[in-house]
């Protein structure tokens, strides 16, 4: 103990600082954490126009002891300030406590803020390494965000963008993220497309109609496009219809033309070769139809001329029995005349070819008159008193070969028997010999020898004797 007016005490040394990341520099002693910062250090709590201090930055409760006594004379403004008393001298049978005890009190004091600086300052550094900077691009929109997402679906989430089927997104959607990664979104966009005349829908991420082509694999080069290459196609979509350049070969009046065209038809595509379809012309292939690359159009040069032809018209025969008439007689009543029937026909030639005529109608000019025959009935008699023993079979094949119808090239003479009309009408016969029976043939033929004997047949009369 001394009797000098402040008493020594045994110094201590200077705070620690827990690790370099818990530094005064890193921290920040006196400014945030309620921790006095080292002998020194600045502290903008005690400046005068300071009038708002939070109670973070409250003078802490307790200041550790200087490691050295005053030894400058106090200010004018220290004088003022009553002068400590002298410390009461200990009582007996009383220790004073060791200066290790108050330096471990002091080290208990501080640990417990040590400890949350450190739990603060390894947050902050696992905070920091999760955060990620990328860039994400929705439909050609870029933007640079910072996220905490793990992966690129656990990012869309966070944004709200959504995405369907048709959609593109790239990387995956499962795909892992990491810092300075960059996600694009595409949008799929419904595309109403007739191709070459074949209508289908499709889907396309691309923003024009010359991208979605190229997207598409659709060779634009040449072809015919209902819109702009340059417009752009919404999320509604776009119809949109392609005609291609094709070859085709035209083949007209015996010549061949050969061309490249993104016509929409077969007559378009022959206009375009310099031929002219007139009147009735046609093509080979239906003209309104499509057409198709390496196809060969004939033009087919049509004239259609009619025809007016006249054509018989038959008789009908209406046959009525008469029993006047031996049977197996018949005689024509009233001969039949055909009637008269006039046609129109229309006559197509194709490249100087005729074709098939075809009719178009009719009309009658004459009707025909039908024919009357009479059928006799009655039972011929055989028998004639002086000619039945003749050998009439003999005559009958020298005469006719033995043919009931035989007719001579002349037309002259017919039947069994080579009887003229006139000698056969003589005899009770009616109509022509040759169209009655054997049987009345035979019956007229022996009457016809009871009146002039065997002279009617000079060559074969001698063929009744044997």
């Amino acid at each position: 103990m001394s009797n000098a007016r402040f008493e020594t005490y045994e110094t201590y040394e200077p705070y620690e600082t827990v690790g370099d990341l818990h530094s005064a520099e890193t921290v920040g002693y006196g400014h945030g954490y309620g921790i006095p910062g080292p002998p020194g250090a600045a502290d903008d709590t005690h400046r005068p126009d300071d009038t708002y201090r939070p109670a973070y930055e409250q003078a802490p409760a307790y200041a550790p002891t200087p490691a050295y006594a005053p030894t400058e004379p106090a200010l004018p403004r220290q004088t003022a300030l009553t002068a400590p008393a002298a410390p009461a001298a200990p009582r007996s049978g009383h220790r004073r406590r060791a200066p290790y005890a108050e330096r471990a009190d002091s080290v208990r004091r501080l640990l417990p803020r040590a400890l949350v600086v450190a739990f603060l300052a390894g947050g902050t550094t696992a905070f920091l390494a999760e955060d990620k900077a990328v860039e994400l691009n929705v439909d050609g929109t870029p933007r640079t965000l910072h996220t905490f997402a793990d992966d690129v679906t656990e990012l869309l989430a966070e944004e709200g963008i959504e995405v369907g089927a048709h959609d593109v997104v790239s990387p995956g959607t499962g795909s892992a993220l990491g810092d300075g990664d960059e996600i694009e979104v595409r949008y799929g966009r419904p595309l109403i497309l007739t191709l070459d005349g074949e209508r289908r829908e499709v889907w396309t991420t691309a923003h024009t109609v010359e991208g979605a082509l190229r997207q598409l694999g659709v060779r634009a080069e040449g072809a015919y496009l209902s819109t702009a290459r340059s417009r752009r196609i919404g999320r509604e979509g776009l119809a949109l219809e392609v005609r291609t350049e094709r070859s085709v070969t035209v083949m007209a009046d015996g010549r061949a033309r050969t061309l490249r065209t993104n016509a929409a038809t077969v007559r378009e595509a022959v206009e375009q070769a310099g031929v002219t379809l007139r009147g009735q012309d046609t093509t080979s292939v239906a003209p309104g139809s499509f057409p198709r690359d390496g196809q060969t159009i004939t033009v087919l040069r049509i004239t259609r001329t009619r025809e007016v032809h006249e054509e018989p018209i038959p008789f009908r025969e209406l046959r009525t029995e008469d029993p006047s008439l031996l049977r197996g007689t018949e005689v024509v009543e009233r001969p039949g005349q055909p009637g008269m029937r006039r046609v129109i026909y229309s006559v197509r030639t194709v490249n100087g070819v005729r074709q098939k005529p075809h009719r178009l109608r009719s009309e009658v000019v004459r009707e025909p008159r039908a024919q009357v025959v009479k059928v006799g009935t009655a039972a011929p008699p055989t028998s004639v008193q002086g000619a039945d023993g003749l050998n009439w079979g003999a005559l009958a094949a020298c005469e006719s070969g033995g043919r009931p119808n035989a007719v001579d090239p002349s037309g002259t003479y017919g039947g069994l028997y080579q009887f003229d009309s006139r000698t056969w009408q003589s005899l009770g016969g009616q109509g022509r010999p040759q169209d009655a029976s054997p049987e009345e043939q035979t019956y007229r033929a022996k009457k016809l020898y009871v009146r002039s004997g065997s002279s009617p047949w000079p060559h074969c009369g001698a063929r009744l004797q044997g």
